[in-house]
């Protein structure tokens, strides 16, 4: 997103916070809808839409649990003007995901699947930062049932609505299109550092063609 290297670094994040956002001590929860129940046996994690071999990939929840496990220590910027910083997140990331069911050439987004059927759209690019993980724990423990568990997206550079919560697929896009919050007046995009936080913000070329 075109971030200076150096926010990048624990001690850079503790000096900064992206512009109109305040911190945060401890956890607040906040989403739209009710919490789901996890049940294990009808959990299933999907890829599919433009796949490069044109087949759905899935992993039911204890596949997808025995998939590598990575930490990434980022900050959590919510669009309320709340950040985080300087959780542990820990999980699967996303380019573990696209090395096992790689994407189409055409693919430039996808869309990020939930529960109820709520979905974000980012572009791949983003998708596709080492930094964005499939987070299954936080600060060592497993996610609670409020905060996403069993998996919730965590995309550092972006707003916090960008990652949800109670992730279930990933679909490969080869052209935008709005999620959930975007199709209602949130920026496509989503970057704190510019304070991307309405459509009506958006500047040519930020938003899928019409």
């Amino acid at each position: 997103m075109g971030q200076p290297e150096s926010r990048e670094s624990p001690g850079a994040e503790q000096l900064e916070l992206p512009p109109g956002q305040r911190l945060q001590r401890g956890w607040p929860v906040t989403h739209y809808g009710p919490v789901p129940k996890f049940k294990p046996d009808r959990w299933e994690f999907r890829v599919f839409g433009a796949t490069a071999d044109g087949d759905k990939h899935c992993w039911n929840h204890e596949e997808f649990t025995a998939l590598p496990f990575d930490s990434v220590v980022a900050d959590l910027h919510c669009v309320t003007k709340f950040s985080m910083q300087g959780a542990e997140w820990g999980g699967v990331l996303a380019r573990e995901v696209l090395a096992l069911a790689p994407p189409a050439p055409q693919v430039t987004h996808v869309m990020v699947w939930a529960e109820y059927g709520f979905s974000s759209n980012l572009r791949l690019s983003d998708f596709a930062s080492d930094r964005t993980v499939f987070a299954t724990h936080e600060g060592g423990e497993l996610l609670t049932a409020e905060h996403g568990f069993p998996v919730r997206l965590v995309v550092p550079h972006l707003y916090a609505w960008k990652g949800p919560k109670w992730v279930r697929g990933i679909e490969y896009m080869t052209a935008d299109r709005r999620g959930f919050w975007e199709e209602r007046g949130y920026h496509n995009i989503g970057d704190p550092w510019r304070e991307q936080r309405y459509s009506y913000q958006e500047e040519p070329g930020e938003g899928p063609e019409l």
